[in-house]
């Protein structure tokens, strides 16, 4: 009897195999249009305490017409039985580019020190160096953010909570609006490289197609394209990515039947092992009181008419 991972890897997307087969014929093409900007980025990190206790907190960059900004959230689950999207939280917006803020938040002192004074960004809301962030839960190390800490923080008084940080990126979502081009970075676990993300909803390079195609390209490397997306809207592909099972998700829809209002939706989300159930893994952790250590990367993205 063939193994699972045999079985899966006769259907799934190797991205390794562009790598070690030397140039490839689905190479990669730059767009003929600019990718899109962010104007929302929100991440979810999972943070362990001393205690026990888990932590989600969230923080919510945003560029809107009145300007850039930043609002964190932090919660907890109300019980271990509990459906992970449901949780105790609290929410408050970071004023100014540089402060301090102390709250009670799930029966903790939180405090939060932020510096973005200094700070670049890329396009979008999201700093890229030049800042820090760091929220302290009863005076312990809960998120640390940027590259500006040894710089602003009293090295000698943090030493002990920065040395044993003990907190995770689990989820991150992206909300983009313009031109039907998307590029994005993710880490898909702790060990692995940040990879580069391509998606385009464009008429095909190779003119073989005679209606828009989507194309996914990760790392420069064109991965799949799908075609008759009138038929194909919405769907998935399987994607082995740093020794991962990564499924990629697309749904399409509104942009070809409601594109006054409608926006796509584009997720990617690592499973727990090779024979885990996509669908089904989540309502399986939540009767065990087990959350998902996996991560996942969301895009909605709302298109410009055309």
């Amino acid at each position: 009897m063939r193994s699972i991972a045999t079985c899966y890897s006769e259907h799934a997307i190797k991205v390794s195999d562009s790598y070690c087969s030397g140039p490839s014929n689905r190479a990669y093409v730059t767009p003929r249009l600019a990718p899109s900007i962010p104007n929302e980025v929100t991440c979810i990190y999972r943070a362990k305490l001393s205690t026990q206790k888990h932590l989600l907190i969230t923080l919510t960059w945003y560029n809107k017409f009145s300007g850039q900004g930043l609002k964190i959230s932090i919660g907890d689950k109300e019980n271990t039985s509990s459906p992970i999207s449901k949780f105790n939280s609290s929410s408050y917006q970071l004023q100014g580019q540089k402060g301090t803020r102390t709250f009670q938040s799930c029966n903790s002192k939180m405090e939060v020190f932020w510096d973005l004074s200094t700070a670049t960004y890329d396009g979008g809301p999201e700093p890229s160096n030049g800042f820090y962030v760091m929220v302290l839960a009863d005076s312990e190390l809960s998120l640390l953010l940027g590259d500006k800490v040894e710089e602003v923080l009293d090295l000698e008084k943090y030493k002990t909570i920065i040395s044993q940080p003990k907190f995770s990126l689990v989820s991150r979502s992206e909300h983009f609006s313009g031109n039907a081009v998307y590029s994005t970075k993710a880490q898909f676990c702790d060990r692995g490289a940040a990879h580069d993300i391509l998606i385009k909803c464009d008429r095909d390079d190779e003119g073989s197609s005679k209606g828009p195609v989507l194309s996914v390209c990760i790392d420069k490397k064109k991965i799949f394209q799908v075609k008759r997306l009138k038929w194909n809207f919405r769907g998935n592909q399987a994607i082995f990515l740093d020794g991962l099972l990564v499924d990629m998700m697309w749904d399409i829809h509104d942009w070809l039947f409601n594109p006054k209002s409608g926006s796509a939706v584009f997720m990617f989300r690592t499973r727990s092992g090779l024979d885990s159930r996509l669908w089904l893994e989540e309502k399986i952790l939540e009767q065990k009181g087990q959350e998902r250590a996996e991560f996942s990367l969301l895009i909605c993205a709302c298109k410009s008419p055309d």
